[in-house]
């Protein structure tokens, strides 16, 4: 059985011209390590080259359980400058909570 991170996490996406801003917050404290090793930098890099064009930063926030992922370079100019349907980046909530889980905690 596939887990996805949506099974242990919401999620909430800002922006600020080019750049989105997607927190994880995980509903059980006791998932949030699982939530870290899977939900990184290189990973999302990995899983949506067309789609980022410049660097991810995450900030661990440990006290609750969150992850916060700034992606630069990833709405296509931002809301002002982009043709794209979403250029305020809301989707991006989506594409990583859909994230798949290996059940030994790895990514898949």
């Amino acid at each position: 059985m596939s887990v996805k991170v949506y099974d242990l996490a919401h999620a909430r996406a800002g922006d600020k011209g080019n750049t989105s801003n997607v927190n994880v917050w995980a509903y059980d404290p006791a998932d949030f390590d699982l939530l870290k090793r899977t939900v990184t930098p290189e990973r999302i890099k990995r899983e949506f080259p067309h789609l980022l064009r410049g660097e991810v930063e995450r900030y661990v926030i440990e006290h609750l359980c969150g992850i916060n992922l700034v992606m630069h370079e990833a709405l296509e100019g931002g809301v002002n400058a982009s043709l794209n349907l979403d250029s305020r980046g809301k989707s991006w909530s989506y594409l990583i909570l859909g994230l798949a889980l290996d059940p030994d905690g790895t990514a898949e």
